[in-house]
């Protein structure tokens, strides 16, 4: 059906899902069907004080009033159909598993068994789940790096050419964008090279839900070619956590496939307050979203000219775009770096945690991230702004921290994820693993960038930073053993 623009702003300041959960419950149905709580009348006083009573006697599912996630023709048709709308997608499916499953859902419908797939090494993990998942084989990228900081950046257009020109047989590119620290690649660029030879771009697009909201900010994916772009609702927006979207671009990608890749790694009992969060949030940016994210920009403004006017503390922006590799800052990311100060990134998020009570996004060697999202206002701002000064002051030391340890180069890659996903393997001491096939993921989260996939050789390089940032205190995750006494190899 074709909508004038007028109808389409009055469609958009609807949330059909809610709208059904709110007239189920006020019809007074008796329940003989699940939830188990029975629409809360079983539930603990603990469940009810959390959830509320209200979202407890709307928490259902399946009903006729409330669609079907794997078939919907109802309300969450309508609110899928809002979604794409607003983004200017083609379509888009709620994910109730994440972003990591609109990423798995992604590589399922792209790719086939044996098929190469283009990814940067600074993929977050879920991908190397969507590899096994599709079993795939990878050929890992190395993203541009800004040594200055110690952070990967982006993926160039000369890195994606050459990619391209080495494999041919390739079937699709996969990358993130933004990253983490807020860098967009030039995802323009390359979709043209990607398209041009028959591939698809695929976007990790975990932390740009919010980038079609501000001029101030990088197009988003969709904006700029994608085929398929994985957004995190819930980390910038308004959905609960554990809410996501996968948007389709029609023409290059199997919309069956995806379809049924969707219902194959969703649950069937998807949670209805998760499915109404994703409508509502999506109402949110229809209503507000430009004023609401447009102060977000301006306050993350703020705090990094604040940030840079004291001695010791450094946040970087624009004036390092436009390099290869980093086409475009989301400056709503404001990383600051706490070297000049003294302190590693680790140290500065315990201090700032425990003595300032606020909680950083995340902490690497040097630095830490903190993410202004719609919701922040000024008291938030100044509160932090006070917290950064007064730490400055008091725990600043005479030298500045240096560490000389480069993320390792990419390891070989011996036999394939899945392969190695599901063949036999022993426990080995780590630090005399060297040589060895190692049958885990290794790595620091977040950022969630592998040090080692399953399949790679492990490196003395590897073991080496391993070592030196579980000596700053950052977390690992991946492997069996979390302390990485003793690694899972093929046997």
């Amino acid at each position: 059906m074709s909508w004038s623009s007028e109808e389409k702003k009055k469609r958009q300041h609807r949330a059909p899902i809610a709208e059904a959960m709110r007239k189920y419950a006020e019809d007074g149905a008796l329940a003989f069907h699940t939830p188990g709580h029975k629409q809360g009348i079983g539930a603990h006083p603990l469940l009810r004080e959390l959830v509320t009573a209200q979202g407890l006697r709307e928490e259902v599912s399946l009903m006729e009033e409330l669609d079907d996630l794997h078939g919907p023709e109802g309300c969450i048709r309508e609110a899928q159909e809002l979604a794409a709308e607003l983004y200017g997608a083609d379509a888009a499916y709620f994910m109730v598993n994440g972003t990591t499953g609109a990423i798995h859902v992604m590589f399922m419908a792209a790719l086939r068994p044996g098929d190469v797939v283009l990814l940067p090494r600074n993929a977050h993990r879920s991908m190397t789940g969507g590899v096994v998942l599709a079993g795939a084989q990878p050929v890992f990228l190395p993203p541009e790096m800004d040594e200055d900081m110690g952070i990967a950046m982006g993926l160039s257009p000369e890195t994606v050419e050459q990619a391209v020109r080495e494999h041919p047989e390739a079937k699709a590119l996969a990358v993130v964008s933004p990253t983490y620290y807020g860098v967009a690649s030039h995802l323009a660029a390359i979709a043209d090279i990607l398209h041009s030879h028959g591939m698809l771009l695929l976007v990790d697009e975990a932390h740009g839900a919010h980038l079609r909201f501000s001029d101030a900010l990088p197009p988003q994916a969709m904006d700029a070619g994608a085929d398929m772009a994985a957004q995190s609702t819930h980390k910038l927006l308004g959905s609960m956590t554990q809410s996501s979207m996968l948007l389709v671009r029609k023409g290059r990608v199997d919309m069956e496939r995806v379809r049924a890749a969707s219902s194959l790694l969703q649950t069937t009992s998807p949670n209805q307050l998760l499915l109404a969060s994703l409508d509502i949030a999506r109402l949110q940016m229809a209503e507000k979203g430009e004023e609401l994210v447009g102060r977000a920009v301006l306050l993350a403004e703020e705090l990094r000219a604040f940030v840079n006017g004291i001695r010791g503390l450094h946040s970087f922006g624009r004036e390092r775009m436009g390099t290869p590799g980093a086409a475009g800052l989301d400056v709503t990311k404001v990383t600051v770096s706490f070297r000049g100060l003294g302190l590693s990134g680790a140290e500065a998020e315990r201090i700032l945690r425990h003595v300032y009570k606020v909680q950083c996004e995340l902490a690497d060697a040097y630095q830490v991230l903190f993410i202004l999202s719609y919701a922040d206002t000024r008291r938030e701002l100044e509160y932090l702004k006070a917290a950064l000064g007064d730490m400055a002051d008091r725990y600043r030391k005479e030298k500045e921290f240096a560490l000389e340890c480069d993320f390792p180069k990419i390891p070989v890659q011996r036999i394939s994820p899945r392969e190695a996903f599901f063949s036999s393997s022993h426990g080995v001491g780590f630090d005399s693993s060297i040589g060895r096939i190692s049958a885990e993921q290794v790595m620091f989260y977040p950022p969630g960038i592998p040090v080692l996939c399953p399949g790679e050789e492990i490196t003395e390089a590897c073991v080496s930073y391993v070592r030196r940032m579980q000596a700053l205190g950052l977390k690992l995750v991946g492997p069996r053993d979390l302390k990485l006494h003793e690694i899972q190899v093929m046997k």
